[in-house]
């Protein structure tokens, strides 16, 4: 793992503008003296809880691409500190990110937690596995009870990563969590209901 996130982010053009605009000062602070040797618990149970996350890559023309991924919580999976893997769901079958990465294995990751408003970056290196290669693997990713077609695995040697502050993160919840929110509110007005119905049906006697 590199040593901490700037040192791959802040390229030489990105540190002219900050020294320009006068934050260069505590990056370089940031550059000097942190270091991080793998995924705390702090990320790990982050991840866990993760339902998508967005992948950056270069094409050989040089043009990024960006596409989400979605699936159940954790489906995105910590193999150890310095891994991560997924499986490879069959979508549009346009394959751009899996072209990318068989020329340029160097990817970037977010991921955003929008009702917390916390968001985990990841610097990292990309390895297509084939389903028949690895059964171990693809046991340790599967994903009971979803329902997907499979046509590759994808593992991440993370370099670097990096909390982004929650400034300008809109909250946003998804139907679950909204229906866990007011789970209990519903189970009250039920039986307020209930009750109702139970004094009605005592006074026509």
């Amino acid at each position: 793992m590199a040593k901490n996130y700037g040192e791959i982010a802040f390229a030489p053009a990105v540190k002219a503008l900050q020294e320009r605009l006068g934050s260069r000062r505590s990056y370089a602070r940031m550059e000097r003296d942190t270091y991080v040797d793998g995924l705390t618990e702090n990320e790990t149970g982050f991840i866990a809880n993760m339902d998508s996350f967005y992948m950056a890559t270069i094409g050989a023309n040089g043009y990024p691409y960006i596409q989400y991924r979605g699936g159940p919580k954790g489906f995105l999976k910590v193999l150890d500190v310095k891994r991560l893997g997924f499986i490879d769901f069959r979508g549009n079958m346009q394959y751009i990110s899996a072209g990318n990465i068989a020329t340029n294995n160097k990817v970037s990751i977010i991921m955003v937690d929008y009702p917390a408003r916390q968001r985990l970056k990841i610097f990292a290196q990309a390895n297509i596995v084939e389903l028949a290669d690895n059964q171990d693997l693809y046991e340790s990713l599967d994903l009971e009870g979803y329902d997907f077609r499979p046509e590759r695995m994808m593992v991440f040697d993370i370099e670097a990563y990096d909390w982004n502050c929650p400034q300008h993160i809109i909250q946003r919840y998804t139907l679950e969590e909204i229906q866990e929110a007011f789970a209990s509110q519903r189970e009250e007005i039920a039986r307020l209901k209930a009750e109702i119905e139970a004094l009605k049906a005592e006074k026509l006697k």
